[in-house]
């Protein structure tokens, strides 16, 4: 049976630190539901309310469109190589485009990510946590190069042009806000 808490306790935390892969769900009001694998090193627990996490580039942007219509959030983190837990917060966020108010202040609270397109600012509200005893163990080998390679080779102006062909509208054609960062 899962157990709730009003914010994340230190060894969730903890947890959270140790893990290389994290999903974040999102939806709007009408429309697609959507559930994103997450890497590289692109969040930070700021306080057990509350947790910032980069948004880098990808095939899609759904989550920061859902976010502008719903603020909405879950996110969920499984332990693959340590112990059998599956860790869920659940809150609202606000999204932070580059070149709005705000974005030098969070950014230097994260690390520096190329292809890094907003910034997620999650307010927890209820923490669950399971047994993962389901969730296989696998074995961390190395983050992908090839993400971060691509970014780097587009540049700033590369990427701003990707974001305004490929990032500016979600799936079911709801814009996503990208244009607040050209």
């Amino acid at each position: 049976m899962g157990k709730r808490y009003p914010e994340l306790q230190p060894d969730q935390i903890a947890f959270i630190a140790e893990q290389k892969v994290f999903c974040v769900a999102t939806a709007p009001v009408t429309g697609r539901v959507n559930v994103s694998p997450k890497g590289m090193d692109s969040l930070r627990v700021l306080s057990p309310s509350r947790i910032l996490w980069l948004n880098v580039t990808g095939s899609g942007n759904e989550t920061a469109a859902h976010l502008a219509e719903d603020p909405r959030i879950t996110l969920m983190w499984m332990g693959f190589e340590t112990r059998p837990i599956i860790l869920r917060a659940y809150g609202t966020a606000q999204v932070t485009h580059h070149n709005e108010p705000g974005w030098d202040a969070l950014a230097a609270q994260l690390p520096d990510v190329p292809g890094a397109r907003q910034i997620v600012d999650v307010a927890i509200e209820l923490v669950q946590s399971s047994c993962g005893f389901a969730v296989p163990y696998m074995e961390f080998k190395g983050e992908r190069p090839t993400l971060r390679t691509w970014a780097e080779g587009k540049g700033d102006q590369g990427l701003r042009e990707y974001w305004a062909g490929c990032n500016g509208e979600t799936i079911d054609g709801q814009p996503t806000g990208i244009e607040k960062a050209l």
